[in-house]
């Protein structure tokens, strides 16, 4: 193997960067995503397009018991034809609620569940690559029983969700093993296993920790906002 750059601890870290964009284009609405097309200039004094969906962003919650079960749903989802094992989870899409907030909600919405303790485990962009959505991962533990949110009832794929105890070490071994797929859950499971196995907890970000990813999401709308205002 050749010799390769060594990056310093420093420099481990995504750069928030945006290349000009000449032109914005919506190709399809749908019910969560739209679909848009971008003219973008590159430093190199090209052009290029790209295509991709533009996503309101999402949260995830690995809830912990205290004999270290973690809480899943097992719901079917559509574009891909599995019922896969996930955590609760769901969308940014309420004017006003914090990120926190939203995971609160999400975890008594599914499980009718609340947390004592809440600590953010993982960042990340789910596919960067065509998908412009941010999604953060929370810790929750001390658990409790709650109600569902007044009004909230459930109908299509959560109408026939279910509510599961899975041992967290059986867990990142049947990611290990390729078992169960969702990434939400792949990402956050093996991040739990580490800071709880490492003894790490206490140096996981606070729950209402800054959202890089997302604040760069807000510059980029605001940008398309400009330019297709002027044109």
């Amino acid at each position: 193997m050749r010799e390769l750059p060594v990056l310093g601890v420093d420099a481990i870290a995504d750069a928030p960067v945006n290349w000009p964009i000449l032109s914005h284009r919506v190709l399809g609405e749908g019910a969560v995503s739209t679909f848009v097309s971008d003219t973008v200039a590159t430093p190199q004094g090209e052009t290029m397009v790209r295509d991709y969906l533009q996503h309101p962003g999402a949260v995830g919650i690995i809830a912990v018991d205290d004999q270290e079960r973690v809480v899943v749903v097992r719901q079917y989802r559509h574009p891909v034809g599995f019922r896969l094992i996930e955590p609760p989870a769901g969308l940014l899409d309420a004017e006003g609620e914090t990120w926190l907030s939203a995971a609160e909600r999400e975890l008594a919405e599914e499980a009718r569940l609340g947390a004592g303790d809440w600590r953010v485990l993982v960042d990340y962009l789910t596919s960067p690559g065509c998908l412009a959505e941010t999604l953060r991962i929370f810790l929750a533990r001390d658990l409790r029983d709650v109600p569902r949110p007044d009004g909230f009832t459930l109908h299509g794929e959560e109408a026939d969700m279910d509510v599961c105890l899975v041992p967290l070490e059986e867990l990142v071994e049947a990611v290990l093993a390729g078992r169960v797929q969702n990434p939400t859950l792949v990402a956050g499971s093996l991040a739990a296993y580490t800071a709880l196995r490492s003894g790490r907890v206490e140096d996981l970000r606070p729950a209402d920790a800054p959202w890089p990813a997302r604040d760069a999401a807000s510059r980029r709308t605001a940008e398309v906002a400009a330019l297709t205002s002027s044109s």
